[in-house]
């Protein structure tokens, strides 16, 4: 699908934004592991949804995105924006059943305090 796959990595300061809590890996670890993942090329910070200012940056064909943000009104404007530059957006399966939360929960559970 791709000849170099660019990886966003969300912030720690972009999930408190839009998540309201702070994250339980941070994002020199979370990027750390995605860089190690064979077939990405290179890993990048993702500090803000616009994805068109990441696109002005990159100069990406393809995006590739979780399908918890299709239709919304937001991604359509973003998408209409990315389609007038010629990139084709598409949609992977959200994980639904997977919730950071309840993990989180559970983790908290069994940790030893120090």
């Amino acid at each position: 699908m791709c000849d170099r796959l660019i990886v966003g990595v969300t912030t720690d300061e972009l999930v408190s934004q839009y998540k309201d809590k702070k994250t339980v890996i941070p994002y020199e670890e979370r990027s750390e592991i995605i860089r190690n993942i064979q077939g990405v090329d290179c890993v990048v910070p993702q500090s803000n949804m616009d994805k068109f200012e990441a696109w002005q940056k990159y100069q990406f064909d393809v995006l590739i995105v979780g399908d918890d943000w299709y239709r919304s009104d937001k991604w359509n404007a973003i998408e209409e924006k990315l389609r007038s530059v010629n990139v084709r957006v598409f949609y992977l399966p959200y994980t639904k059943g997977t919730s950071s939360t309840k993990i989180n929960q559970i983790l908290d559970q069994h940790r030893i305090p120090l």
